[in-house]
């Protein structure tokens, strides 16, 4: 959609324009209630992307993602129009909650309607004023509540497209992730708008690798779409570990979890990654992983019931090669001198 002519809100806004606008959404206890989004176009022309965050209302990471990367020097450079919306879900944030009020998944309400549950009239707002405009969405998530999710890009990998955008996003792992009835993920592919999801974190806390990850991941991506200027490398591109299966494993009793692996960690078939402790008693109950694999995902809560989800494993048959990519992706994975060629415009070519 490279056109000049570029309107949100009811607002046309012209190439070289950053601004925030404010959509009016439902009101709450007849309290007034808007989101905001921040609109920022280059002075060339160039595709329009959407990136946001916080649709479930407790997954805080992408917020601080798209606030560091709104501030980026390299977006003077941009070609293109992008839309960033750090609080979809409005509601959900004041409460630290998931869901909205009416006790509904945003992110399960898609396309929504005017005359539906108040989830239904948010996701038809987002989705008329935002998505439907767009070329390119990037949605950032975290796991749920309780739970970690190892850095990792979700995307339909048999798409040439999307599968080269979300490899150069360079997350640890690229996962092959189907879609889900009322997802925005879904509807908006039906829509013609492919979208990357990103998944980081825990609900509710920060992640400072999750958030230095995400913020130059999307960098990346916007280089490998011909919206940022890209740079000759001094390092070679991360490649990330890309799967096509993954499953959870749940506990098969009640009690303690007692975890003998970590997010990140290889793990090979029959390997115990945890035991289940009976808390008066001396019995305990082993984990094992059902396949090799990574695990991306995993309970952060010692307390489980039978049939809780504990840990996510992404099935990767070459555990050493596994092992070399992730190390890639400690702490100190991206550099300070990265993040400086993002700040620095003359080092850009």
């Amino acid at each position: 959609m490279p056109d000049s002519k570029f309107i949100l809100g009811g607002q046309e806004i012209g190439l070289g324009v950053n601004m925030t606008i404010n959509l009016d959404l439902p009101k709450l206890y007849n309290t007034p209630t808007q989101l905001p989004v921040r609109v920022i176009r280059g002075k060339r022309k160039g595709p329009i992307v959407f990136i946001s965050a916080a649709i479930h209302g407790d997954e805080l990471n992408g917020i601080e993602i798209i606030r560091r990367f709104r501030k980026l020097n390299i977006l003077k450079r941009l070609s293109g129009t992008l839309i960033l919306v750090p609080i979809v879900n409005v509601y959900g944030i004041m409460t630290l909650s998931r869901y909205l009020p009416d006790r509904r998944d945003l992110n399960r309400s898609f396309p929504g309607s005017t005359k539906g549950s108040l989830a239904s009239r948010v996701a038809k707002i987002f989705f008329d004023e935002i998505v439907q405009k767009c070329d390119l969405g990037i949605d950032l998530h975290t796991a749920s509540i309780h739970k970690s999710n190892l850095p990792q890009v979700r995307t339909n990998i048999d798409n040439a497209y999307t599968f080269n955008l979300a490899k150069a996003f360079q997350a640890p792992v690229v996962l092959h992730s189907e879609l889900r009835d009322g997802s925005l993920r879904a509807v908006a592919q039906e829509n013609g708008v492919p979208i990357l999801l990103y998944e980081a974190g825990e609900a509710l806390r920060f992640d400072e690798t999750s958030i230095r990850i995400g913020v130059h991941g999307i960098v990346n991506v916007l280089r490998e779409n011909g919206m940022l200027p890209k740079v000759v490398r001094k390092t070679p591109r991360k490649i990330p570990i890309i799967t096509r299966s993954s499953k959870w494993i749940r506990s098969s009793e009640s009690g303690m979890l007692r975890t003998i692996k970590a997010l990140g960690d290889t793990v090979e078939k029959d390997e115990i990654i945890a035991y289940i402790d009976e808390p008066l008693d001396n019995k305990s109950f082993e984990i094992l992983s059902p396949f090799d694999g990574v695990i991306i995902g995993k309970s952060e809560i010692p307390l489980v019931q039978e049939g809780d989800a504990v840990f996510h494993i992404a099935k990767f048959g070459n555990l050493e090669m596994a092992d070399d990519k992730i190390e890639y992706f400690n702490e100190d994975a991206i550099e300070s001198s990265e993040f400086y060629e993002l700040n620095n415009e003359d080092i850009i070519e």
